[in-house]
């Protein structure tokens, strides 16, 4: 069955049988047993695709919710074996992952040692994917989602930062006030980055229009910050990766918002009803104390 769906979702044998890490002869074989046991063809064979037929089309979907449930099943098991045990898939969005994961591996490694953690690092929108399909477990990422289903577990909340130049008549302030934005070459990550989105919501607070942005983006804060290094303009950063990726370069320089400074808040998120919630309750309560040591407000 879980041939099948991977079969279903990427319509490859090659990709599907990568995807649940099995050869194709293996998937085929699965495929073609299944196919047997039901007594129906579920997918049409070519040598340039590979098709659903009608009756595997409504069969997918069934497959799909079996799989799901036969997970809740594991996990419930697994939760009630012992807590902290097992497998546990962490999906975390990239504007985090450099800046947190330490902390989160040294917890795990000193306080969890027979968690087997598993880390997924990707963008929200396909974290929250995967926690509904169950390929993933808890989630870091930034909140709030408004997304049904997903319980949000806050860690903290930190402030944004402004990284100029060094020569930038803006560098080395302490008290900007949030309307210094509307006037700035300000560079912003690609599309599907939540922290583009936030920094656009900031922007828009400030009285700034979304086409008053530079049209320069990128893929990562690593090369967002060697854009404004170079001059193309000025950039937002969260609190716990200044550190980081202005330690990259001595041509960049940091402005700190007047209070209240414009921020975001970072929360882990479990699915609702999940056999794991009072484990993943007590995961968030020790990695706040592990993240004591950064510049953030913790949330209550």
């Amino acid at each position: 069955m879980r041939a099948f769906a991977a079969v279903a979702e990427h319509l490859h044998f090659r990709d599907a049988a990568a995807a649940i890490g099995t050869s194709q002869p293996a998937l085929s074989g699965a495929l073609a047993a299944l196919e047997e046991v039901l007594g129906v063809v579920l997918v049409e064979r070519t040598t340039r695709k590979v098709l659903l037929t009608s009756a595997g089309e409504r069969i997918a979907v069934r497959a799909r919710a079996v799989l799901e449930a036969m997970g809740d099943l594991q996990d419930e098991a697994e939760a009630a074996r012992a807590p902290f045990t097992g497998v546990l898939r962490l999906g975390v969005i990239p504007t985090v992952a450099p800046y947190l994961l330490p902390n989160v591996l040294r917890l795990v490694h000193g306080t969890y040692p027979d968690l087997e953690l598993q880390v997924h690092e990707e963008q929200t929108a396909s974290l929250l994917e995967g926690l509904a399909a169950g390929r993933l477990d808890l989630l870091l990422l930034a909140v709030p989602l408004a997304a049904p289903g997903v319980v949000e577990l806050p860690l903290f909340d930190e402030d944004f930062v402004l990284v100029t130049p060094g020569d930038h008549w803006l560098a080395g302030r302490a008290d900007l006030p949030r309307e210094t934005l509307r006037e700035l070459d300000l560079l912003l990550l690609d599309e599907g980055h939540c922290l583009r989105d936030q920094a656009l919501d900031v922007c828009r607070e400030a009285g700034r229009t979304q086409g008053a942005v530079a049209t320069t983006s990128a893929a990562g804060l690593s090369t967002l910050v060697q854009l404004v290094a170079g001059g193309l303009g000025v950039t937002l950063l969260p609190r716990t990766a200044v550190t980081v990726e202005t330690g990259r370069s001595a041509d960049l320089a940091t402005g700190y918002f007047a209070h209240p400074a414009p921020s975001r808040r970072i929360a882990l998120a479990m699915r609702a009803g999940t056999a794991r919630a009072e484990e993943f309750e007590a995961f968030a309560s020790a990695l706040r104390d592990a993240l004591a040591p950064l510049p953030v407000r913790f949330a209550c």
